[in-house]
């Protein structure tokens, strides 16, 4: 029995991109040119990054529905992404293609079966390992985004800005603290 389909997929896909909505809104537009060393995206080309990379594994799954990476046009593909990454957008523009990407991808993923999850693709000869299944690879589109919000989260750090989930947190501690003091009193 598999507990972790479609609706958990898409759902968790949809709390990370909220998340990292709340970061792009928290980060001033001034600091969306912000760079943390050379050879690194700025925090713009980040966002922009994040919401347009899952259209490879949509293109891999729901597109063409590929059984197999082999002879797939890599360079190409990656080509165009990186150009529309590198297309000039406003603060309210790039939270705007945040949102549509990510609902229009939650909303893809809510669609797909277990049966269609579990198939395998089989990667280019001499990746290891040598295929994976459809949901390891979908899954790895809301991996990718939390590691470049962990970027984004030290970014906010370096202009001054606790990351919402770190206030957040704090202040459930701070409940805590506080309720187990009552409790003592």
């Amino acid at each position: 029995m598999n507990y972790y389909g479609a609706k958990e997929l898409a759902a968790s896909i949809r709390t990370v991109r909220k998340n990292t909505i709340i970061i792009a809104e928290e980060i001033g537009e001034q600091h969306y040119g912000f760079q943390a060393a050379p050879d690194t995206r700025t925090v713009g080309l980040i966002l922009a990054h994040i919401a347009l990379v899952p259209k490879l594994q949509e293109q891999f799954h729901a597109i063409e529905r590929r059984t197999t990476l082999e002879g797939f046009n890599f360079p190409a593909f990656f080509a165009k992404l990186i150009a529309d990454e590198q297309t000039p957008r406003s603060k309210a523009q790039l939270i705007a293609l945040l949102k549509e990407e990510g609902d229009r991808v939650a909303q893809w993923v809510d669609t797909v079966s277990d049966d269609f999850l579990g198939e395998r693709v089989s990667m280019p000869a001499g990746m290891t390992p040598p295929s994976k299944t459809r949901f390891e690879m979908i899954l790895g589109v809301k991996e990718h985004e939390m590691h470049h919000r962990g970027q984004l989260m030290l970014i906010e750090r370096m202009v001054g800005i606790v990351p919402h989930l770190t206030r957040e947190m704090q202040v459930r501690m701070a409940a805590m603290q506080a309720s187990q003091a009552a409790a003592k009193a």
